[in-house]
């Protein structure tokens, strides 16, 4: 394994700390799912550093997917402050 795999398991598996039970098994279940609705968000747990995705209406590889409806706001806010990947239009307004 070299360095860029290393950080990307090690950065893939902050990530999925972050989930509680519950959205783990959400993200379990939309695993089996046969995709994504378009324009819905995502991140792709392979290129993390793409950072927040719209699905197309094209196949979704969802074994490798971390659909945002599958997690809370919380929980979504926190992922993308450890990505450094704050994206102001992907996140709800704060009251």
């Amino acid at each position: 394994m070299n360095q860029d795999q290393k950080l990307a398991y090690t950065t893939r598996n902050n990530v999925l700390k972050l989930l509680s039970e519950e959205e783990v098994a959400r993200v379990s279940t939309a695993e089996t799912a046969a995709g994504l609705a378009a324009g819905e968000e995502y991140l792709d747990l392979e290129q993390l550093e793409r950072g927040v995705l719209r699905a197309q209406g094209a196949i979704t590889p969802m074994g490798r997917v971390l659909p945002r409806k599958s997690v809370g706001d919380p929980t979504w806010r926190r992922i993308l402050n450890q990505l450094g990947a704050s994206h102001p239009d992907t996140l709800p307004a704060q009251k």
